[in-house]
């Protein structure tokens, strides 16, 4: 139980500090940034980005790049559908 819940909290951070590096906010607050987290996470490891230490079962670096990759994709689509 105590793994899930320390793999929510550091793929929420991740992904706020992704949003923050790049100036650009997912949609859904908090919520997203825990899916841009969780997602940017298996986007690191399927990329082979397992760099870093490890926290939470997920690799820093290669987490904080795919959220980065997933909210540049996000944004752009959601910057596409609003025109």
């Amino acid at each position: 139980m105590l793994g899930w819940l320390w793999t929510l909290i550091v793929g929420g951070i991740l992904g706020w500090i992704a949003g923050l590096i790049i100036s650009k906010d997912i949609p859904g607050g908090v919520i997203g940034n825990i899916i841009a987290g969780l997602v940017g996470a298996s986007i690191g490891n399927a990329l082979g980005l397992n760099i870093g230490p490890t926290v939470g079962g997920m690799s820093i670096i290669g987490t904080l790049l795919g959220a980065i990759i997933l909210i540049l994709i996000v944004s752009f689509i959601f910057g596409r559908l609003r025109k």
